[in-house]
């Protein structure tokens, strides 16, 4: 497999607090904002439209938790080139020419969907291509990207764990104001998704909830988005392992149109990082591996 484009140099990266010691982990796997020029070229959307499925800012209104002593991994890919909050292989056979690999799930509902791996549609089912794509391509994305951002943030999650024998992840995402469909009430500020409580303690689920609601802000849990791949794969309380899906309406801190930061961006990013501090006041002991009655 040859190396990812120049474009990607670096193309993610992990800033970390000057005092280690956070059981705590912040990560903004879409926000990658570099489109390769190749991609652009092969695609029959313009940037504007691509950028629709892009968390815009995300990784900058988190930023802060770093200076308060917790890590923030971040991607410069853009998730419509290769989404790392999929299985490694959840591929749609429709859009490629050649055949994919025997161990690709085809039949996933975000496969279904046009969301897979390497994205077929952005927006609302508008389609990214104007021709199908070779596998090589899809499989050099993941190759150079996919894999290579999973077995960093793996390297960060475990140093945390080992050290003090727990991390919580916090996956950090936003979603858009309002969609096509008709729904029966606004979205909530933020969506929380703990896989319904399957990953992480419910002191973790809680903390955020209470904590976004003395803000002001109004919170909703698991509907619609309980958390996606990543947060199923790397949570596992049982082992001291949490993970929590965080998405923020983005007419709270962006002008969705213009892809612009608003007036309330500041505000937001302070009461993020005010996050930061309620979470790393969660006592170790909760977190970690739950114990035999007898010990």
């Amino acid at each position: 497999m040859q190396k990812p484009k120049d474009e990607f140099d670096p193309p993610f990266e992990v800033l970390e607090p000057e005092k280690k010691g956070s059981a705590t982990v912040f990560n903004s796997p879409h926000s990658g904002r570099i489109y390769p020029t190749d991609f652009l070229i092969s695609s029959r959307l313009d940037l504007p439209t691509l950028r629709r499925s892009e968390d815009s800012f995300v990784d900058e209104l988190f930023a802060g938790v770093v200076q308060r002593g917790h890590p923030l991994m971040r991607a410069h890919f853009p998730r419509c080139y290769v989404d790392v909050n999929r299985e490694p292989y959840e591929l749609d056979p429709r859009m490629f020419d050649g055949r994919l690999p025997s161990f690709a799930n085809t039949r996933s509902m975000r496969v279904a969907g046009g969301l897979g791996t390497v994205a077929r549609v952005v927006g609302d089912a508008q389609e990214i291509y104007g021709q199908r794509l070779a596998v090589d391509e899809a499989l050099r994305r993941i190759e150079t990207l996919y894999k290579p951002y999973h077995r960093a943030l793996r390297r960060l999650i475990t140093r945390v764990h080992r050290d003090l024998g727990t991390a919580l992840l916090v996956d950090c995402h936003s979603m858009p104001s309002t969609t096509a469909a008709k729904e029966e009430r606004p979205r909530a500020d933020v969506v929380l998704g703990d896989r319904y409580g399957t990953s992480c303690a419910p002191i973790v689920s809680e903390t955020v909830e209470q904590t976004l609601r003395s803000l002001g802000y109004t919170v909703s849990r698991n509907k619609p988005y309980a958390g996606g791949f990543i947060t199923e794969h790397y949570g596992n309380p049982a082992a001291g392992l949490h993970s929590i899906q965080l998405e923020l309406n983005r007419a709270l801190y962006m002008d969705e149109r213009r892809y612009e930061r608003s007036a309330s961006f500041a505000q937001l990013a302070a009461d993020l990082e005010a996050l930061g501090d309620c979470l790393a006041a969660i006592p170790l002991e909760e977190l970690r591996p739950y114990r035999a009655a007898a010990e």
